[in-house]
């Protein structure tokens, strides 16, 4: 089944919707996200980043954007509607890795996730934000090999979460790396995760990460074009 298209109301680009940030339009004319896209009633699209939606909100083109859309003038854009999308942007993601880790998908621990590397098992490579670099340099190499891809730059992503925010999604203490071993599992979380990330930014990342080659999740190279 084709994904649907939605088109950003700030850049009037077309995206599939799962790339898209939905706002929806409360009954009071609140505007706030609706990252789920579940939220009753009417709803706009953006696919911009943190910043680029800062800046139309302060110059007030989100409101003439969205009161097109929404066909009203009547409308409560909260000041911090960025950063509410960003929240809600990672509750979703790390909801989204909680639940593949209850689902038996994910595995943690260095020398776990070392070994299903080698083997070729791991979907989805993630790193903590506050991880040291010779733990991901070592689990990068593990992944490389099990993808038969030595001497290449692929490498797990580092996200925005640091060791204790990915212990209390997934019920645990000290969790620095995660691997998805199911590739459905691991679209689920990519999908999340690059969407979080994407709204971000650049320079709200630890360090950058791309998009990965050959349509596998788990194989992220340095900056390209994200």
């Amino acid at each position: 089944m084709t994904a649907p298209v939605r088109t950003c109301i700030l850049t009037r680009e077309a995206a599939p919707q799962e790339q898209l940030i939905r706002l929806a339009l409360g009954p009071d004319g609140s505007v706030l996200p609706d990252v789920r896209a579940k939220a009753p009633g009417r709803g706009a699209w953006i696919g911009v980043d943190r910043d680029a939606l800062e800046t139309a909100l302060a110059k007030g083109k989100l409101r003439g954007a969205l009161s097109r859309a929404f066909k009203t003038g009547d409308l409560a854009i909260p000041d911090d509607l960025a950063e509410r999308t960003a929240a809600a942007l990672e509750r979703t993601a790390l909801d989204r890795i909680g639940l593949e880790s209850r689902g038996g998908t994910v595995i943690t621990g260095s020398e776990r996730i070392r070994e299903a590397a080698r083997g070729g098992a791991v979907a989805l490579l993630l790193h903590a934000a506050d991880s040291a670099e010779d733990g991901r340099r070592k689990l990068d190499q593990a992944l490389r090999v099990g993808l038969d891809m030595e001497g290449s730059d692929v490498r797990g992503l580092v996200i925005p979460a640091d060791r204790t925010i990915l212990g209390a999604a997934l019920g645990r203490e000290n969790v620095v790396h995660i691997a998805v071993v199911d590739e459905r599992a691991a679209k689920r979380v990519s999908g999340a995760v690059s969407r979080w990330m994407n709204f971000l930014g650049p320079g709200d990342l630890t360090e950058p990460c791309g998009t990965g080659s050959q349509g596998n999740p788990a194989m992220t190279e340095e900056n390209k074009g994200q």
